[in-house]
């Protein structure tokens, strides 16, 4: 059986939090893409939809809710799309999770949490 890594786009402004996780989800067999902020993080998807995307809430150029909206609208609802967010996003996290993300965590993130849920949201996917 041929067997492909889920991929997954993150998109997180702060240099050594991106660079944790992309590190992290490698080492536990992702496919990750990166992106520096909400711009880049279209660009991304724009070329090739993942199976998953990672993304925080405040970002130059595109919050995580206008990413979620372009997953949503332009690539499909069976994209789960988990949201990193900060203490005091409480309302931006209400409305993520009201426009279709399958979940989100609390920065900082704990890596075990994280990749808990991601294996958990993907195994749901592809059941």
């Amino acid at each position: 059986m041929n067997y492909k890594s889920p991929s997954i786009v993150i998109a997180e402004d702060e240099a050594l939090t991106l660079k944790m996780l992309t590190y992290r989800l490698q080492k536990e067999g992702f496919e990750v893409r990166s992106a520096s902020d909400g711009k880049q993080a279209l660009a991304l998807l724009s070329e090739s939809t993942p199976d998953l995307v990672l993304t925080d809430l405040l970002m130059p150029h595109h919050t995580g809710i206008e990413v979620l909206t372009y997953v949503k609208e332009q690539l499909g609802n069976d994209i789960p799309v988990i949201i990193l967010s900060g203490l005091g996003q409480e309302a931006s996290v209400a409305e993520a999770m009201r426009l279709g993300a399958a979940g989100y965590l609390e920065k900082p993130v704990n890596p075990n949490d994280l990749i808990r849920t991601i294996r958990k949201i993907v195994q749901e996917v592809l059941s």
